[in-house]
């Protein structure tokens, strides 16, 4: 085709200089979100020095029984007058009560958490959908301290009804058997609420998970002539099991940090108590709430330390919960 006169005189247009270098509002963004990321390891470190400097002196007289120990006693009152006992400082009798209200959270409340991101991914009505996830992500936003008083007020008879059938048909199970009849403030009923507070948690990172399961999969599944339960079954759970399992350990340090709601409706005793229908019981947490108000000096010392031996096991298990929801997700994409 032959080049005509105008298209002959036109000027050449200049080569687009083509760069990786960012722009400068990309270079202002990510030095924010640098900085925020920057500042939670910073604030992170400085209450883990913290507590460290404050409970150094305690965990190194202590030693290994500061965590094996199961006896709790100071000989300074709060106006410093010293008693004739030495002080004893043990939180293995709380630490217990920690593990076994978390885990009894996790119990209740993940089988409840993976129905619900089923049923918000596969079976809601879109229409309904978008509003019952918002609900999910508002619970997760709740404070501590309503669901201690709506576990005192409202929960508490009902859960007090459950642990009496469960003592009356399972108490041929160590768990379940009751030495006294008080049935009312225990590790159960601590249980339930932690459970009803770490279940909008572990149901945002399943919904997350299970929305990943590979469309072609789920195709495949529907196309071999499964049902959606079926297909739910043998493609989405087995896609999304690390995934649950990372959202139950997130769970899991949630519920064990939990300080308010367990200490309104748990009766706290430094005993460690493996009857989880009796009402005694406690842990790290409620432990720290309940002597920091009358402690000496050197008992806040010993706060402290239970403080960061508490801060060091979540911040664990909050760990091991990211690397497995991170795994999972990258086995999703």
């Amino acid at each position: 085709m032959a080049i005509t006169e105008r298209q002959a005189s036109s000027p050449i247009p200049t080569p687009r200089e083509i760069t990786t270098q960012p722009r400068r509002s990309d270079q202002f963004f990510r030095s924010i979100v640098f900085l925020g990321g920057l500042s939670s390891l910073v604030i992170l470190s400085a209450i883990a020095l913290f507590l460290g400097i404050r409970g150094f002196e305690i965990i190194t007289r202590e030693g290994l029984k500061f965590i094996t120990g199961y006896e709790w006693y100071s000989s300074i009152n709060a106006d410093g007058l010293s008693g004739d006992q030495p002080s004893v400082y043990g939180i293995g009798a709380m630490l217990i009560g920690t593990i076994i209200t978390a885990l009894i959270a996790v119990v209740i409340g993940v089988p409840i958490a993976v129905a619900t991101a089923l049923f918000l991914n596969f079976y809601a009505p879109n229409f309904l959908k978008g509003f019952l996830v918002s609900v999910v992500d508002l619970m997760a936003a709740f404070p501590s301290i309503l669901f201690g008083l709506w576990g005192l007020n409202v929960l508490m008879p009902s859960a007090e009804y459950w642990a009496k059938l469960l003592h009356k048909y399972f108490s041929f199970v160590p768990l379940f058997e009751v030495s006294a009849p008080v049935f009312t403030r225990s590790p159960f009923v601590a249980g339930v609420v932690l459970a009803i507070m770490i279940i909008p948690i572990v149901t945002s990172v399943a919904r997350e998970v299970f929305s990943q399961t590979p469309l072609d999969r789920i195709q495949a599944a529907y196309a071999l002539g499964a049902t959606k339960w079926s297909m739910i079954r043998a493609v989405v759970l087995p896609f999304g099991s690390s995934g649950v399992v990372g959202g139950a350990m997130l769970g899991l340090g949630r519920a064990m940090g939990e300080t308010v709601a367990v200490f309104t409706v748990l009766n706290i005793v430094f005993q460690a108590n493996f009857q989880i229908l009796l009402g005694a019981g406690g842990n790290v947490a409620s432990l720290i709430i309940l002597k920091f108000g009358e402690a000496s000096a050197e008992e806040i010392k010993a706060l402290m330390a239970a403080g960061l031996i508490l801060f060091i096991l979540t911040l664990v298990v909050n760990m091991i919960a990211d690397l497995i929801v991170n795994r999972s997700g990258r086995q999703g994409r």
